[in-house]
């Protein structure tokens, strides 16, 4: 148990940072609401009207977020790569060719269905 301790302790201290940092942002914050603080964002382009009590947003939305995250979760998997290139020879090389496909097809794929583009 002693081996996993210092792994506790980060993660005690950074949950404490956590809850202190929204804690002190809420206590010392201002506190001025408006129209324009209440509404919602859209990237910075004006936000298309919502019927009374709400809308539905499309699912498109949710899936091109999930694809960025798919995509960026691959570019961190290429840092520890690069870094011990050196170290993983042959095997390594081929490995990252074999992942590289798999995401490569996972691409496609969505790019074919139609997944990118937004309508």
């Amino acid at each position: 148990m002693t081996e996993y301790t210092p792994i506790l302790a980060l993660g005690a201290l950074a949950a404490g940072f956590a809850i202190f940092s929204i804690l002190a942002g809420s206590m010392t914050g201002p506190k001025r609401y408006n129209r324009a603080k209440l509404d919602r964002y859209e990237s910075g382009i004006e936000p298309s009207p919502l019927p009374e009590g709400g809308g539905k947003i499309s699912i498109r939305y949710f899936i091109i977020a999930m694809l960025f995250i798919v995509f960026d979760i691959e570019i961190i998997f290429l840092y520890p790569f690069a870094v011990a290139f050196d170290s993983l020879g042959w095997f390594g090389l081929i490995e990252m060719f074999i992942f590289m496909i798999t995401v490569f097809i996972a691409y496609a794929y969505v790019w074919r269905r139609g997944g990118l583009e937004w309508d």
